[in-house]
């Protein structure tokens, strides 16, 4: 048993039923050469068949303030095999990955379903894994992923996702004796962040709030159609995109690919909501969690969020890149100065008011912030399961009301996979931000082409 954190709290306290709280990812494979007609199927038989035992956080289920042990584990209530409907195109996979993703997990059990589908065109299949933001946080869930792969293409074994055993899996297994030890122990730290976390607070308050241009407050956030009460309904999109060119794009600019990643996300929101006659006069504003984890864990949440000007009422690329760029810094030249349960502490205080506006719905025209823009590390070598070759992953994340879309990637191989998620009533043709962001990698391409136009004939002439 372990008491859950001040943020998996939050999490589950925000959860109702138009507003789940789980994130997910979709998994695209190639089925082998020379493969047998029914790979699928005894993938799946293997998978039912394995005798290996389910470890945290998917054998915890909640008990009240507690995560503890699933005594009468059940795997078909948590694992489905389904196949597509003809033609079982990508467009029909993001049908059913989209409604997949609109329903609450129960809540009796432990807080995670995986779906293996098949019927995918171009000889592949597909596995969905949703999991509850209480259980896990973007870094964690890619490890626990990832871990149950292999780097070796020949690798037949079959372990399920949530039999694998890493080195908190390990620690949480250990005797429950030593549990009341660390809960106060856990409460000893919080007290301990108490006064630096205050003296920051003050900082903030004195020297940055007005005072500072590139400080992104929690009260600045525009209205916008982004921030609606949104439904139960969601639509998924999801698109690859090469890193190379957004490596070109920050190392010709002297900003890093994060700088670049936001740039490109600010421009195709302006064009999108250009296009609805939406566009706000004030800069939208992005909430962009941050990893504070410092260590191999794969389980709860190390998280921390920075709230990011987006330049969205500068129609110059370079101007809105420049706009970003300082506001994060002024961000991460904050947190520096403090240890990762001090920035837990920080941002559960700053972010508070927020979360509970959320919840409380009490003032439905102020946000914090407009959006969500999360960018999580993924594997950098080619994986497998059990010979088939994970060939894409894209991430599928929350939204809640007022806070209408959300925006995140993974990278993967030499890939940048975007997964958009939305509320379907709130947001219409949501799909078309894909080409927005396309568009938006060419608009500063052409604009690194020209300088450098520029500069060789300067230099021959």
């Amino acid at each position: 048993m372990r008491p859950l954190h001040p943020i998996d709290f939050i999490f589950l306290s925000l959860e109702k039923r138009q507003q789940p709280m789980h994130v997910g990812g979709l998994f695209l494979f190639e089925i082998p050469e020379h493969a047998p007609a029914t790979f699928i199927q005894d993938l799946v038989q293997d998978i039912r068949n394995s005798k290996s035992i389910p470890i945290p956080p998917f054998n915890n289920r909640l008990s009240g303030l507690f995560w503890d042990e699933d005594e009468e584990f059940d795997l078909d209530h948590h694992f489905r095999h389904i196949s597509l409907p003809h033609p079982g195109r990508i467009r029909e996979l993001l049908a059913y990955i989209s409604q997949e993703h609109s329903t609450l997990i129960d809540r009796a059990k432990p807080l995670w379903t995986c779906n293996i589908i098949e019927g995918i065109e171009g000889n592949r299949f597909a596995m969905y894994f949703k999991i509850h933001h209480a259980m896990v946080d973007g870094i964690a869930g890619m490890r626990l992923v990832e871990k149950s792969l292999s780097k070796d293409q020949q690798a037949k074994s079959i372990v399920p996702p949530w039999c694998v055993e890493g080195p908190r899996a390990k620690r949480l297994k250990e005797a429950k004796k030593g549990s009341t030890k660390k809960i106060l122990g856990l409460l000893k730290d919080q007290f301990e962040a108490v006064p630096k976390v205050m003296y920051e607070l003050s900082q903030t308050v004195m020297k940055d709030m007005g005072r500072n241009p590139h400080y992104v407050s929690s009260f600045q956030a525009p209205k916008s159609i982004l921030n609606q009460r949104v439904s139960a309904s969601r639509r998924f999109a999801a698109q690859s995109f090469e890193l190379n060119r957004l490596r070109s794009i920050a190392s010709a600019l002297d900003v890093t690919i994060n700088d670049v990643i936001l740039a490109v996300c600010s421009g195709a929101l302006r064009e999108y909501l250009l296009s609805q006659n939406s566009l706000p006069a004030k800069p939208l504003i992005a909430m962009v969690p941050a990893s504070i984890r410092d260590d191999d864990s794969d389980v709860s949440n190390r998280i921390t969020m920075i709230l990011a000007n987006l330049g969205t009422h500068q129609a110059d690329p370079l101007k809105r890149l420049e706009t970003i760029r300082r506001s994060v810094l002024n961000a991460k030249q904050r947190f520096k100065r403090m240890t990762s349960g001090q920035i837990l502490n920080y941002s559960a205080l700053v972010y508070s008011a927020a979360g509970l506006n959320i919840l409380s719905g009490m003032m439905p025209k102020r946000q914090a912030f407009n959006l969500v823009i999360s960018n999580v590390p993924g594997p950098r070598e080619p994986l497998y399961w059990n010979g088939a070759k994970l060939d894409a992953l894209f991430p599928a994340s929350i939204v809640l009301d007022g806070q209408a879309l959300n925006i995140t990637m993974t990278s993967y191989l030499d890939k940048l996979e975007v997964g958009l998620i939305a509320c379907r009533n709130a947001l219409p043709k949501m799909q078309n931000l894909l080409t927005h962001l396309e568009d938006e990698i060419q608009r500063f391409e052409s604009l690194i082409e020209a300088e450098t136009f520029e500069k060789n004939l300067t230099v021959t002439g």
